[in-house]
C-alpha cells in the first residue's frame, strides 16, 4: 500500500470515527428530549452520504406526530437544536440528518419522483420547469433526482421562498 493510500484510508476511518461520534451525541441529546416530554421511542444511528443520520422510531407513529409537526417544522426546528448540540460537544458545525417516524424517508420518496416528473415534463416540452418553494432537504432531494434523470436544476430566490428550477440539457 502506498502512503497516499494510508492517508486516504486512515481520513477515511477518521470521518466515520466522527461521524459516528455525533450520532451518539445527538442520540443521547434526543434521549433526553424525549424523557422530558415523556415520549417513547427508539433512537437509531447511521452514517449516509458522509453525515450521520439520526432517526427516531417507535410502534406509535402518532405519539411522534408531535415531534414532527406542520409539514416538519417542528422536525425542522429539533434538527437544528440537535445540531447545535453536537457543535456544543465537538466544536465542529454537524451536517446531521434527523428523522422522526420516517417522516423524512416518505418525504424523500414523493420529492425524488416530484423530481423525475419534473425532468420527463422538461425534456418533453424543452421548457424550464419551476417548482414550489421547499426546505433545503427538500431541494437537495430534487436536484438528485433531476441529476439522476440526466437534466441540470438550480436554487432561485431567497428563503423561505426559495425554490428549484429544472432545465433543459
Amino acid at each position: 500500500m502506498t502512503e497516499g493510500t494510508t492517508t486516504t484510508a486512515a481520513e477515511g476511518s477518521d470521518t466515520l470515527t466522527r461521524l459516528e461520534q455525533e450520532g451518539e451525541i445527538a442520540a443521547d441529546y434526543l434521549e433526553g428530549l424525549l424523557d422530558i416530554a415523556d415520549l417513547d421511542g427508539d433512537i437509531d444511528m447511521d452514517v449516509e452520504a458522509d453525515r450521520a443520520a439520526v432517526s427516531i422510531i417507535s410502534d406509535s407513529a402518532r405519539e411522534l406526530q408531535k415531534l414532527v409537526g406542520r409539514d416538519g417544522e417542528v422536525l425542522e426546528a429539533l434538527q437544528e437544536l440537535t445540531r447545535l448540540a453536537v457543535h456544543r460537544e465537538t466544536g465542529d458545525r454537524s451536517r446531521l440528518m434527523l428523522d422522526i417516524g420516517g417522516f423524512r424517508a416518505k418525504k424523500r420518496e414523493v420529492l425524488a419522483a416530484l423530481g423525475a416528473k419534473a425532468a420527463d415534463e422538461v425534456k418533453s416540452s424543452g421548457e424550464p420547469v419551476k417548482l414550489e418553494p421547499m426546505t433545503p432537504f427538500e431541494r437537495k432531494v430534487v436536484h438528485d433526482a433531476v441529476a439522476a434523470a440526466g437534466l441540470r436544476s438550480e436554487s432561485e430566490g431567497e428563503e423561505p421562498q426559495r425554490f428549484v428550477v429544472v432545465l433543459p440539457a
